[in-house]
């Protein structure tokens, strides 16, 4: 007996069989490379280092592991809206008003908190090269001018800033850890899964922190943004992902191997937060010479503001497309793309009131706030691809693999068991504060 017709969301609203176009004569210099560089941010590094100046090499592999999950999430993502022309959204929708009751508050509390996350951020190594002005108002500039530029440009403005920032935090940082001449047959023995005692935090923020939160999610709209928006994009926009989260974990393994030959080989720690940063940069002038510690930090500044272009932009998105959504505006409508006027009440609301947040002058709380919302997303974002994947709502051959099945699922616990430990850290030190 045939099934019947599942009515409670329409058809996909592209032709499932359309040809899926070659990747030869395409820049693979987009999306991909956007999502990254947003989502490599200052937590990530210092999780990196601290990792590093505790264990050494030997936790290495889980930044192979954070790699590959990654590329599933954003791969997912991404073949959601060009499989079916919708946005993620649309998708989570599509599984029920909760959706929406959780996505709404989160995106905006996140928004608030993340602004001035970001914008402390990419101000602490600019107060540090240039003490001129304080620390808050170098975070006020850096959130001005990633305002100026998100508003006043399109997407294609936020995709070359992001390829110059990539490029910079890249060259520096990699560059210094072939500078410090890290010693391979060790680092080599880093590649057996393994979890040394009292490393199974570290683990899994290596493994869950290569690049991205929400900002993973916002893969889509960028692909609408490039013009990637059917399925004859599809191995255009798999070979995008896939190069630029090899180049994070790239980055990642050079961050691990600066906090391995610069911290642990001398039996130093740096701070939690962004300070951690600082700490690092400190102790490369005394090895190095200052010249060396100011180049990191120049590193650490790319790093950080690579992320707020990328979110003032992609998370703009997604609420303009939620907002839209609940307001019932169709597919596209002026008002949920970029310079609509829900994309810049959105860009307004994570730039302005976050300043407020900056006259606490507690960049490091902000960190760890911050991570704890993050933590709430990403098993929604696993559990939800399993989900929409692997259903009608998809094309039949656009659906998930048994492979990548196996990888969400593997995301969904371990993000699921990341954010209960950032939930419990971040409660035992309010109370413990």
């Amino acid at each position: 007996m045939p099934l019947a017709q599942d009515t409670r969301f329409p058809p996909p609203l592209v032709d499932p069989d359309e040809e899926v176009a070659s990747t030869k004569g395409y820049k693979i210099v987009g999306p991909g490379l956007v999502v990254a560089a947003t989502g490599i941010g200052a937590a990530d590094l210092v999780a990196t280092l601290v990792a590093g100046s505790r264990f050494g090499y030997a936790l290495l592999w889980a930044v192979f592991v954070g790699v590959l999950m990654k590329i599933v999430l954003v791969e997912g993502a991404g073949r959601y809206t060009l499989a079916t022309g919708r946005t993620i959204f649309e998708g989570w929708r599509s599984l029920g008003r909760w959706t929406s009751v959780y996505f709404g508050p989160y995106i905006m509390i996140w928004g608030f908190v993340y602004g001035a996350t970001a914008m402390s951020a990419s101000a602490m190594p600019l107060a540090v090269l240039f003490p001129v002005l304080p620390l808050w108002a170098w975070a006020i500039v850096m959130g001005l001018l990633g305002f100026g530029m998100v508003w006043l440009g399109k997407y294609h403005v936020v995709e070359k800033v992001s390829a110059i920032m990539i490029g910079l935090m890249f060259l520096v940082i990699v560059g210094l850890a072939i500078y410090t001449v890290p010693n391979i047959p060790e680092a080599l023995t880093g590649l057996i899964p393994w979890i040394p005692s009292g490393g199974l935090t570290y683990t899994l923020a290596l493994a869950g922190g290569v690049g991205g939160t929400i900002t993973l999610a916002a893969y889509g709209y960028w692909l609408r943004e490039k013009g990637w928006d059917r399925p004859k994009f599809m191995r255009v926009m798999q070979l995008d992902n896939t190069v630029a989260y090899i180049m994070s974990g790239l980055f990642v393994i050079a961050t691990l191997i600066l906090g391995v030959e610069v911290l642990y080989s001398a039996g130093l720690a740096v701070s939690a937060g962004d300070r951690g940063l600082l700490d690092l940069s400190a102790v490369l002038d005394e090895r190095y010479g200052t010249v060396i510690g100011h180049t990191f930090l120049i590193g650490f500044w790319a790093a950080s503001f690579s992320s707020v272009i990328g979110v003032w932009s992609g998370v703009s998105l997604m609420f303009a497309d939620f907002w839209g959504n609940v307001r019932k505006k169709p597919a596209g409508h002026p008002d949920t793309v970029t310079g609509g006027k829900y994309f810049k009440f959105f860009l307004l609301w994570i730039t302005f009131p976050p300043m407020l947040l900056l006259l606490l002058d507690r960049p490091i709380f902000l960190i760890l706030l911050y991570g704890v919302l993050g933590a709430l997303f990403m098993p929604f974002l696993a559990v939800t691809l399993l989900w929409i994947l692997n259903t009608r709502r998809v094309p039949k051959r656009w659906r998930n693999g048994w492979f990548t099945n196996l990888c969400l699922a593997v995301c969904a616990v371990l993000f699921g068991v990341l954010g209960i430990y950032q939930v419990w850290d971040a409660v035992v030190g309010v109370l413990g504060g």
